[in-house]
């Protein structure tokens, strides 16, 4: 019933907004590219709703430039913007079914009640509530209630689709299912998307783009691969998985190459994480647990650029095993191998080795 329309562009341009003395957003400029999603991720105060807020019309008492397609919209209301949104703390209608809280925004738009009715079917048919339309929420599970505000935001075909926290009522991090459904919701609508969420882990495989917010300023921006393989400091990888932070001097610079002595004793190789770095300043190097290989043989065996560990702990994770190694004089390292590798010898108190490629660690200063 959908078929995927043309899609929008959607910019900011020097966008501050303040609530009294906190200013939730610091002169922020963004481009939303037609046809993408896009991901903005942050922690809990780093500006994201209130970002969200104004790309919807419900706050409008900023400063800046907010433009559709290059027309200026910041005094355009809500409903005129023809957006799909789901907004933190939105809600079902107790006495209405879940269809006819889907069919609210095709109603105020005076949509004929059989076109109304495909509209509303095809919308639950693609958050996959296809035989749940005649429930009522209190019936529903919160999964459920979920995916029928989706349905509401996504049935009238927007061109731009909203959606701050859409993993709310999931405790932890939500079932790969619903991440499916966001997938494919934004597939068959074709719109302009906008994903809000604290789940940073999450932005990876459903975004085209990934924006970091922190503290109301853009932190970094790019692809998921670049934003998870190349942080622009350690506030963004640790909110894309486990990273290992391994204090340290620099001990030597080259161009695309430099040295670290551990505190904890050994000295290493790596990338730099930005510019600047020099000899004898402090410094964290940061090394994602599955960057790094181990195996049950020395140091001298392994190869050049090789440590050596103990194992503390091993554990099975289903998909891999994590490893828990004790390095130098006493600093824990975090190892991800994957489970169909087997352990091999990889036990509690064994004498092992790692090694990384040089480009898997940056080293960022610890100012």
């Amino acid at each position: 019933m959908f078929s995927p329309g043309a899609s929008a562009a959607l910019a900011l341009t020097g966008v501050t907004r303040h609530f009294g003395r906190v200013k939730a957003l610091d002169a922020l400029s963004l481009d939303f590219a037609p046809g993408q999603l896009t991901t903005v991720v942050g922690p809990q105060g780093s500006g994201k709703s209130t970002l969200m807020r104004i790309l919807a019309g419900v706050d409008r008492r900023f400063e800046g430039s907010l433009e559709l397609d290059g027309a200026v919209i910041n005094r355009v209301p809500v409903r005129r913007r023809g957006f799909g949104v789901l907004q933190q703390g939105d809600h079902l209608f107790g006495h209405m079914t879940l269809g006819d809280n889907v069919a609210l925004p095709l109603r105020w738009r005076g949509v004929a009640r059989a076109e109304r009715h495909q509209l509303v079917q095809a919308a639950l048919d693609l958050v996959q509530l296809g035989e749940a339309g005649h429930v009522l929420p209190a019936a529903a599970t919160a999964e459920q209630a979920q995916r029928a505000m989706l349905a509401r935001a996504a049935v009238c075909g927007p061109r731009v689709l909203l959606l701050d926290e859409p993993f709310a009522p999931a405790h932890g991090v939500p079932p790969l299912g619903f991440i499916a459904i966001l997938q494919r919701l934004h597939s068959v609508l074709g719109a302009t998307t906008v994903l809000a969420t604290r789940f940073g882990s999450l932005a990876l495989p459903l975004s085209d783009r990934v924006v970091v917010l922190r503290d109301g300023s853009l932190d970094q921006c790019g692809t998921p691969e670049e934003i998870f393989g190349r942080p622009d400091n350690p506030h963004v990888a640790a909110l894309f998985g486990e990273t290992n932070r391994l204090a340290g001097m620099v001990a030597w610079v080259d161009a695309d190459c430099l040295a670290v002595r551990l505190d904890c004793g050994p000295l290493v190789e790596a990338g730099p994480g930005h510019e600047g770095l020099r000899p004898g300043m402090r410094c964290l190097v940061l090394l994602r647990p599955e960057a790094i290989a181990v195996a049950a043989v020395s140091a001298a065996e392994m190869g050049e650029g090789a440590l050596d560990a103990t194992v503390l702990e091993a554990q099975f994770w289903g998909e891999c095993y994590r490893l828990r190694l004790l390095i130098g004089s006493g600093a824990e390292l975090v190892v991800r191998r994957p489970a169909l590798a087997g352990l091999q010898g990889l036990v509690a108190g064994r004498a092992v080795s790692i090694a990384w490629q040089t480009h898997h660690a940056l080293v960022f200063s610890a100012a």
